[in-house]
């Protein structure tokens, strides 16, 4: 049998789909998924009393997520090499990296949030752009800067 090595930005991929679906949900299920997943009571005051703030910034998190998935994919090989992927990439994991080890620097201007959506929020993301780092060093010899 032929030794596979597991493709991280695959998992990277599905993963990022999963946290855009998990905003998608917050969009259409409303306060409850707001508070529950520790966005703050004003963001799910918000979208009960039907303003436009919550989706309109969840949303914009959506798609950047569901870009950052697709050029997953792509720097995987499951699906046409976008443009710029290794950088993407490669950017990618820096924004995920830094938004992980710089929540502390961010926190005051979210006041609303709680320390847990902190906690939890920062530890997903460094899984995520560890995922994204590691798949980027495993796959960059396939990754070719060719179109």
């Amino acid at each position: 049998m032929k030794n596979q090595r597991i493709n991280l930005l695959q998992i990277a991929g599905v993963l990022t789909v999963f946290a855009a679906l998990i905003h998608i949900g917050c969009i259409v299920f409303g306060g409850d998924w707001y508070r529950f997943l520790g966005a703050g009571e004003q963001m799910a005051q918000m979208a009960e009393s039907g303003h436009s703030y919550p989706t309109t910034v969840t949303s914009i998190i959506s798609a950047v997520l569901l870009l950052w998935a697709t050029y997953a994919f792509s720097g995987a090989g499951l699906i046409i090499k976008l443009p710029l992927v290794r950088l993407g990439l490669a950017l990618i994991s820096v924004v995920l990296l830094a938004r992980a080890l710089g929540f502390y620097f961010i926190m005051p201007a979210f006041p609303d949030n709680s320390l847990t959506f902190w906690l939890i929020s920062s530890g997903i993301c460094l899984l995520l752009g560890l995922t994204y780092a590691l798949g980027l060093k495993q796959r960059w010899h396939l990754i070719s800067g060719k179109a």
